[in-house]
């Protein structure tokens, strides 16, 4: 995991839409091609609406045109939830970056973070 990408996604942070609960969180996804995607959290006062700044980054490169396997890792300024972890698994991310709270930065793949996930059927 190069620097510069986890470095862009606490740059870019910054920019989130939290109002609600003043937790920014950014996050920075590359392609295979090298072309890097960016996204922040975005809350919504009826919670379940809002969506995460992985979602958001994944859904930028979507609509570039990047589909499941095009992307290789991401860099988020906090560990994935849950259901983040099941679309970094379906995009077949290899590698997650994160800092923990303690501030020791550590890389996972998406089956490390989510064991035996759920996948559609071949």
């Amino acid at each position: 995991m190069s620097d510069d990408l986890l470095a862009q996604a606490k740059a870019v942070a910054a920019k989130a839409y939290s109002p609600y609960s003043d937790y920014l969180v950014g996050a920075a996804v590359r392609a295979r091609d090298g072309r890097i995607y960016e996204g922040v959290n975005v809350e919504n006062a009826a919670y379940p609406l809002g969506i995460c700044a992985e979602r958001t980054a994944i859904a930028c490169a979507v609509v570039d045109g990047c589909r499941p396997g095009d992307l290789v890792e991401i860099a988020i300024t906090t560990a994935p939830c849950g259901g983040c972890r099941q679309w970094l698994h379906e995009f077949r991310l290899e590698q997650v970056t994160f800092p923990k709270p303690d501030g020791e930065v550590v890389s996972y793949t998406p089956d490390e973070l989510l064991p035996e996930s759920w996948d559609l059927p071949a």
